[in-house]
């Protein structure tokens, strides 16, 4: 096992969003601002941002890491631009305050059509319905969950309903 293999994934997250250059074997280098480290594998992911706003995505096996040294700390604008890499074209962030308006507006659109529903969780930011399905922010279609089949389809069914009479 190497030394990058022996690091604690708390040492690991100390290399998130900062560009680095990685040595491998075979005098291999790579370099790219860090997105993650795999706690089993310590397998590195890079990103590389390319021309016309293309990312190169690269994964450097953590058996191969000789050695990783930061080139640069990543801004804030710069942590934005990694986590949006992953996230759906669709994804819109939302506030607090935004998302406490959507979660007690189809609570209560819920509640109106005779659907029983609670909040669940230390903060109460769970929809959970009939006991059977829950509901995490923001409170859409994909966020809903269920091991009942026909209960998950239909409750998806209603929110999209009402998700497009809202707009």
């Amino acid at each position: 096992m190497n030394d990058w293999q022996k690091k604690s994934p708390l040492d690991w997250e100390t290399y998130v969003n900062k560009l680095v250059k990685v040595v491998a074997i075979e005098k291999h280098e790579y370099e790219g601002w860090v997105l993650t480290v795999d706690p089993v594998s310590a397998s590195i992911v890079l990103a590389a941002f390319l021309e016309s706003e293309k990312v190169s995505i690269s994964v450097v096996m953590g058996h191969a890491v000789q050695e990783v040294e930061i080139l640069k700390e990543g801004d804030s604008e710069m942590k934005q631009r990694l986590s949006r890499i992953f996230a759906p074209k669709e994804s819109k962030a939302y506030s607090p305050e935004e998302l406490e308006k959507r979660k007690n507006d189809l609570k209560t659109w819920l509640e109106t059509n005779h659907i029983p529903v609670t909040e669940q969780g230390e903060s109460g930011r769970t929809l959970c319905v009939a006991g059977v399905l829950t509901i995490d922010p923001p409170y859409g279609p994909e966020q809903c969950s269920s091991s009942n089949e026909i209960i998950l389809s239909r409750v998806q069914g209603l929110v999209q309903g009402y998700l497009e009479k809202q707009q």
